[in-house]
């Protein structure tokens, strides 16, 4: 009887030890934190999908930097109250919208236009936009909804990163994982944590000698052999050249 008690005490005292903890939880297991007091007057940069969750939290920091930075979402209307919030929080007015439907490769080519027409120079890119779990449904050009936005929408990076797990919306289209990212809420880094990893790459000098190598925790994470193999590498590089319709190096 008194072992049933003590158990249920501890069930009853678990969520309350995890409601205190969880602060020192959450920074224990987000170790990475971009360290670089680099500043950026008269840099341009670009993070796409920055109208929330870590994209939000990436243009912040580097508008608090001096940058100007252009907010590249599809909903322009929130991307507009997102950018007079960074304005009003950095100080920085130089944080512009504009339009971008990764999901829709007309809409990227009209943005690259326009940016060009803008911009002399580009010195931070960011692609942060991505789709996680949507119902099966295609891109305008009628690629699979995560392949034409997570991989030919995004084009390709210098360098990879992942930010860990991460209360964004990037769930929102599973029911499932929106109660996981409740249920393990504990041990889920914010989206200010998130961005971290994308912030050391971006902002670090000297990393130039690793370009190509994938990021997690603001250092060089491990990757499969096959996600080394420059062959088959260059093969999807060839293949997505080709869905695009761009002409192959």
């Amino acid at each position: 009887m008194i072992g049933i008690l003590l158990l249920l005490l501890l069930l009853l005292l678990l969520p309350l030890f995890l409601y205190i903890a969880a602060p020192q939880i959450r920074k224990m297991l987000s170790s990475g934190v971009c360290t670089s007091a680099v500043q950026l007057p008269g840099k341009v940069a670009v993070v796409t999908g920055a109208n929330t969750g870590i994209g939000k939290e990436t243009a912040k920091e580097l508008a608090q930097r001096g940058a100007r930075v252009y907010l590249a979402c599809r909903d322009v209307q929130k991307g507009e109250l997102v950018a007079r919030e960074i304005q009003i929080v950095t100080g920085n007015q130089q944080v512009l919208v504009r339009k971008l439907d990764l999901a829709d490769t007309k809409s990227i080519r009209a943005f690259a236009k326009d940016f060009l027409a803008e911009e002399k120079h580009l010195h931070i890119l960011i692609n942060n936009a991505g789709v996680m779990m949507c119902p099966y449904s295609k891109t305008a050009d009628g690629f699979e909804m995560h392949m034409g936005v997570n991989h030919l929408g995004s084009g390709v990076t210098t360098y990879s990163v992942h930010p860990g797990t991460v209360n964004s919306e990037l769930v929102r289209h599973s029911s499932f994982m929106k109660w996981m990212w409740w249920l393990f809420s504990f041990f889920i880094k914010t989206p200010q944590q998130g961005a971290q990893t994308s912030l050391y790459c971006a902002l670090t000098e000297g990393l130039e000698v690793l370009s190509g190598h994938h990021f997690s925790d603001c250092r060089v994470a491990w990757v499969s052999a096959q996600a080394r193999n420059e062959t088959t590498a260059r093969r999807l590089w060839d293949v997505s050249c080709d869905l695009l319709g761009i002409p192959m190096d």
